[in-house]
């Protein structure tokens, strides 16, 4: 009878999770424990787009401004990544998921003693640079704890954290800002990543304390010289911004341009979120069905992300939609099959990388995702001051589709036997 531990010491086969029993709940408890994380990471993500009617007027800040400090998080987050990946590579997901989530969680505390939005935009940077580490951390424990047929799914789940998180920001932030003043705000959700540290320590072992021959011989530049690495940034580049958008916008946008109040956002705010949480789970489940059915990585892929790509053009109708229920819809619509194609895209991951290099793929993503995340909130605040929301929402409904036709034009592995036969 296998334990927790051998488990996450990968003293089992691939095949061995799909027999049930202790050995198949183990990997479940830590497939928890990487979804409440996660859950908590998207809580301090949204802290401060929740708060940003507040903050702006306390602190003076036009949309340009505030579009700086959102791009300061993610210039935190694609700088962390790289860093993050090989860290997760080198030493294991152990103690380097841990150590990013003391990282991030100090600095989410530290951001209720800032008083200007200069200090606001250093403290989002220094919560980025840890922030990032869920992924990395996160997709390689998957990676080793799950068979192939059912990565896509234990993804879509652990990727519905951030469907979860931003779904109970909005209640719970506005909450403890009104009742108890927004500095608590910022606190409340540090103090879970800490109690979250204990728990993880206790249930996940890594294989190695040191680092694998393989990993050290798989070299940065290596990677880089790989079609698959360019094809999952450029997939990342595009698709990523799409739902950060939503997350660190849509409550500025139902203020200024829907006229809701705070009350009303925290009320109403997490409706289109929870749409998105079923859209992780969905497009895990989908991919894993039609292995099961025979039907090859390749096509899975493809029949996934496409579809899902496809109904992210809901976001074309939201600026002209007079009805702010119909919005709600749309948006709804649009972030659950965002997250829909997310669960696809980490699982292509997945599929064209091997174990010891998946935290630095991941990290290369979550560069090129930093990247256009960092570049992305500018262009918004810019176009909203000068114009409105009508064309950031036509880029955010088109932006998925070109970074899923990127992902199969590039990715040429993905018609070599290796994969076909994953």
């Amino acid at each position: 009878m296998a334990t927790i531990s051998e488990v996450v010491e990968g003293k089992h086969d691939e095949a061995t999770p799909q027999t049930g029993g202790r050995l198949s709940r183990a990997r479940w408890i830590v497939l928890t424990l990487l979804l409440a994380i996660t859950i908590i990471n998207f809580i301090d993500r949204q802290t401060v787009s929740v708060l940003a009617p507040v903050l702006r007027q306390m602190l003076h800040l036009s949309n340009e401004q505030y579009g700086r400090i959102v791009a300061a998080f993610q210039f935190g987050m694609m700088s962390g990544e790289l860093p993050m990946g090989w860290f997760m590579d080198r030493w294991g997901v152990r103690f380097g998921l841990a150590g990013a989530v003391l990282w991030w969680s100090i600095a989410t505390g530290t951001q209720s003693l800032t008083h200007s939005g200069v200090q606001l935009g250093i403290t989002r940077f220094w919560m980025g640079t840890g922030e990032c580490g869920n992924y990395s951390g996160g997709v390689k424990a998957i990676y080793r704890l799950f068979a192939s047929g059912e990565r896509t799914l234990a993804i879509g789940i652990f990727n519905s954290g951030s469907m979860l998180g931003a779904t109970l920001a909005p209640p719970l932030i506005v909450y403890l800002a009104q009742h108890y003043g927004f500095r608590t705000a910022f606190l409340v959700p540090a103090s879970l990543g800490l109690l979250w540290i204990p728990f993880w320590l206790f249930i996940y072992r890594d294989a190695r304390s040191t680092a694998d021959e393989s990993s050290q011989a798989t070299s940065l530049r290596t990677l880089l010289g790989q079609s698959s690495s360019w094809a999952v940034m450029l997939c990342r580049f595009f698709i990523g911004p799409v739902i950060q958008f939503y997350w660190y916008w849509i409550p500025s946008y139902l203020y200024s341009a829907r006229h809701l109040t705070l009350t009303q956002i925290g009320f109403l705010g997490w409706i289109p979120f929870l749409l998105g949480d079923t859209g992780g789970i969905a497009g895990g489940w989908a991919a894993g069905a039609l292995l099961r059915r025979g039907v090859g990585i390749y096509n899975v892929r493809r029949i996934t992300m496409y579809l899902s790509a496809a109904f992210c053009l809901c976001s074309l109708a939201v600026p002209y939609l007079t009805s702010t229920t119909a919005a709600f819809l749309a948006i709804g619509v649009a972030v659950m099959a965002d997250n829909f194609l997310s669960a696809n895209m980490y699982g292509a991951i997945t599929d064209l990388f091997p174990d010891h290099t998946v935290g630095r793929a991941t990290g290369l993503t979550g560069v090129a995702g930093g990247l256009s995340g960092l570049l992305f909130p500018l262009l918004t605040g810019y176009l909203v001051d000068r114009t409105s929301y009508t064309p950031v929402f036509i880029l955010v409904a088109f932006m998925p589709l070109v970074g899923t036709a990127l992902l199969f034009i590039v990715g040429k592995r993905y018609r070599s036997p290796q994969v076909y036969a994953r």
